[in-house]
């Protein structure tokens, strides 16, 4: 099981008031990747579609970051593993939206 923490504002478009929790094999021959977690994300909440990945390249959303064992995977291909402690469920993956402006 993956934990997700979302934003507000995704928490409130995907009708959920917590942490999303992704049933995905941990224990698999490969790693649970980050692009694997966003798709089972979308997948599970399709009016995430769009919101955090582009519909067309599937590239992160400029504003959306990825953060995993106080570690930022933003940059991070899809097929980057997720940290151990995320793929047992004892840490989060979290979506974060980022601030702009000035």
């Amino acid at each position: 099981m993956i934990r997700v923490e979302l934003p507000a504002h995704l928490r409130t478009l995907a009708g959920v008031s917590g942490e999303v929790a992704l049933d995905l094999p941990a224990d698999g021959p490969a790693p649970v990747t980050l692009g694997e977690a966003l798709d089972a994300l979308e997948a599970s909440y399709p009016v995430l579609r769009g919101t955090i990945r582009d519909h067309g390249t599937g590239r992160r959303r400029a504003f959306v970051r990825f953060f995993a064992c106080q570690e930022d995977l933003s940059h991070e291909a899809p097929d980057y593993p997720l940290p151990e402690p995320v793929r047992s469920g004892r840490e989060p993956l979290l979506v974060i939206g980022a601030i702009a402006g000035g």
